[in-house]
C-alpha cells in the first residue's frame, strides 16, 4: 500500500486521530500538574495555589500570596450559640413590642412552636466615642467597642450544635474537612520553630460538641493538626519519665537525632520519614518551650487581676488563664490560636454552654461572667503591648438565637438566619459596624453575609486568596470556602 492509500485508510486514520486527542490531553494534564503543583504565577487569577511543604520542615514560614494586615490570629468560639440579642444586636423595636406575637404568625423552629417576642433581660447601653448599644451581659467587651467592627448579618446554613460548629470552623457541615486554623498553618507555616503553629484552647469545662473537628487537619497533612491543650492541662505525654535525668535526656536525643540524620542521608527522598523527624524534633523542643509559655503563674498579680485569674469564680479564673495562655503563644509566635468558651453539655442543656432553651437568664448570667472580663483584657492586653497592629481577634459563634421564647419555655431556640460575629486588630476598620438584621433581630436584612465571606475576609487580612488557596483531594480542588465567598472589603481599613 502506498503511503497515500495509508492516509487516507478509515482504520489507519481514526487509529492516528485517537492517539494523537490523548497524547493532547496527556499533556494538558501534565502541564496542570506541575503548574498546579508549585505556587500559581501572580499573573495567572484563575489558578489554584499550593504552597510548597519542605518534607524535612512543614513548619517553615511561608510567603502570603500578597501583602498582608495580620501575622497570626486567635479565634474567641463560644460553643452552645451565643444570643446575638442578649450580647451585641440592639434592638429598640424588640423591646417596645415585648409580649406580642412576631409578625408573621406562629413560628415553627428547631425545638417546636415559639411563643411570644421576648426583649432581653439585660439593658443596653452605649459605649465609647460611638456610642454603640451593648448588652449589660458583656459590659467589660462594650467598653472595647471603640476598637471592634460588628458584623450584624451573618446567616448559616444548619440549625443543628455539631453541625453548625463544623460550618463555622471548617467551612462544611459535615465532619472531615480542615479546619481554619489547618488551612492558615498549610498556606503560611510558622513564625517559631519550639512551638506549634496552631494551639487550640478547650474551655476549662471540656472540649465543644464537635471536638477535634473544630481543630482538626481533615485531607491536609496531619502536621497541620491542631494542638490542643490549655492552662489547666497540659500537652500530654511531654514531659520526661520518672528516672531519666536531663544529662541522660539530653544525649539520649542528641544520639537518635544523629541516627536520624545518618539515616535520611541515605534515603533522601523519603518525604515521611523526613516529616517524622520533623515532628520528633518538634516534640523535643515542646519539653521545654510549652511549659515556658504555659507558666501563666509567672505573670504580675495585676495582669491577673485584670484579666479575672484571682476571681472566686472557678471556672471564670480558669477562662481568663487560658485568655493569658493565648496571649502568650500570640507573643512566642504562634500562627493561629482558638480559645473555647464554652464545652458540650455536661450537667444538662445550657449548663455549660451558651445552649439557653429553657432558663436564659440564669445560665447566661454564669456564662457571661465567664465571658466577659477575660476576653476584654485579652483585647486591651493586646492594644497595650502593641500586638493588634498585626494580630488579627475574632469572636465568634456556631449561628444565633430566635428573638421569641420558646413556647413554654424561657430561653430562645435556634436562629442560623441572623445572627452576629465581631473582629478586631490588624487590616479591621474600627469602630464599625456592619449590616444589620431586622427590627426583630430575626433575619439578616442588610448586607447579608455569609460565613463563607467571613471566612474569605479572614484569609484575606492575612494575604491569602481564599479562591486560590487550594488542596488536591480525590479529585477535587478543595478550599476552606468551597466555590462560594466574597471578601468583604467594606469592613477593612483603606
Amino acid at each position: 500500500m502506498t503511503l497515500g492509500t495509508n492516509l487516507l485508510d478509515r482504520r489507519n486514520f481514526l487509529n492516528d486521530f485517537s492517539t494523537g486527542l490523548g497524547t493532547i490531553a496527556l499533556t494538558s494534564l501534565l502541564m496542570d500538574d506541575q503548574t498546579i503543583g508549585c505556587p500559581a504565577s501572580p499573573t495567572d487569577e484563575k489558578k489554584p495555589i499550593r504552597p510548597m511543604i519542605p518534607s524535612g520542615n512543614p513548619y517553615l514560614a511561608r510567603p502570603s500570596h500578597f501583602k498582608a494586615k495580620a501575622k497570626n490570629v486567635v479565634v474567641i468560639f463560644c460553643s452552645g450559640a451565643c444570643s446575638q440579642i442578649d450580647t451585641f444586636d440592639y434592638k429598640p423595636e424588640l423591646i417596645k413590642r415585648d409580649g406580642q406575637d412576631l409578625p408573621g404568625g406562629k413560628l415553627i423552629t428547631f425545638q417546636g412552636e415559639q411563643g411570644k417576642l421576648t426583649k432581653s433581660p439585660w439593658e443596653f447601653r452605649p459605649y465609647g466615642e460611638s456610642s454603640k448599644m451593648v448588652s449589660d451581659l458583656v459590659k467589660n467587651i462594650g467598653q472595647c467597642s471603640d476598637d471592634i467592627c460588628y458584623l450584624h448579618s451573618l446567616k448559616g446554613k444548619t440549625n443543628t450544635h455539631g453541625p453548625g460548629e463544623n460550618f463555622m470552623s471548617t467551612g462544611f457541615n459535615l465532619d472531615g474537612f480542615p479546619s481554619m486554623g489547618a488551612w492558615v498553618t498549610y498556606a503560611l507555616g510558622s513564625l517559631n520553630s519550639e512551638l506549634p503553629a496552631y494551639v487550640a484552647i478547650p474551655d476549662p469545662r471540656g472540649t465543644p460538641q464537635s471536638s477535634v473537628n473544630n481543630w482538626g487537619n481533615g485531607f491536609l497533612p496531619a502536621a497541620f493538626q491542631g494542638t490542643d491543650f490549655n492552662s489547666s492541662s497540659p500537652i500530654r505525654n511531654l514531659a520526661r519519665p520518672q528516672g531519666i535525668s536531663p544529662q541522660v535526656d539530653r544525649r539520649t536525643r542528641d544520639f537518635l537525632q544523629e541516627l536520624n540524620q545518618s539515616h535520611l542521608s541515605r534515603f533522601p527522598g523519603d518525604s515521611e520519614l523526613a516529616a517524622r523527624i520533623s515532628s520528633y524534633e518538634l516534640a523535643a523542643k515542646m519539653q521545654s518551650s510549652v511549659p515556658q509559655v504555659a507558666s501563666i503563674d509567672t505573670e504580675s498579680p495585676h495582669v491577673m487581676k485584670m484579666y479575672g485569674a484571682d476571681s472566686n469564680n472557678p471556672l471564670k479564673a480558669a477562662f481568663a488563664k487560658n485568655c493569658i495562655l493565648a496571649r502568650r503563644l500570640l507573643e512566642k509566635g504562634v500562627r493561629f490560636v482558638q480559645l473555647f468558651n464554652g464545652a458540650y453539655q455536661t450537667g444538662g442543656e445550657g449548663v455549660s454552654n451558651w445552649d439557653g432553651h429553657k432558663v436564659l437568664q440564669t445560665q447566661y448570667a454564669k456564662h457571661g461572667d465567664v465571658l466577659d472580663q477575660p476576653v476584654a483584657a485579652l483585647l486591651q492586653d493586646l492594644k497595650q503591648r502593641g500586638m493588634l497592629e498585626d494580630t488579627l481577634v475574632v469572636w465568634c459563634t456556631e449561628f444565633g438565637r430566635m428573638p421569641t421564647f420558646q413556647k413554654g419555655a424561657s430561653g430562645r431556640d435556634h436562629n442560623p438566619a441572623g445572627f452576629t460575629a465581631w473582629l478586631a486588630g490588624a487590616g479591621v476598620k474600627t469602630p464599625y459596624t456592619y449590616g444589620a438584621s431586622d427590627d426583630f433581630s430575626f433575619r439578616s436584612v442588610v448586607d447579608p453575609a455569609t460565613v463563607y465571606d467571613f471566612h474569605a475576609t479572614i484569609l484575606h487580612l492575612l494575604g491569602l486568596d481564599h479562591q486560590r488557596l487550594s488542596f488536591y483531594h480525590n479529585g477535587i480542588e478543595r478550599r476552606l470556602t468551597d466555590v462560594h465567598g466574597s471578601v468583604i472589603h467594606e469592613i477593612l481599613e483603606s
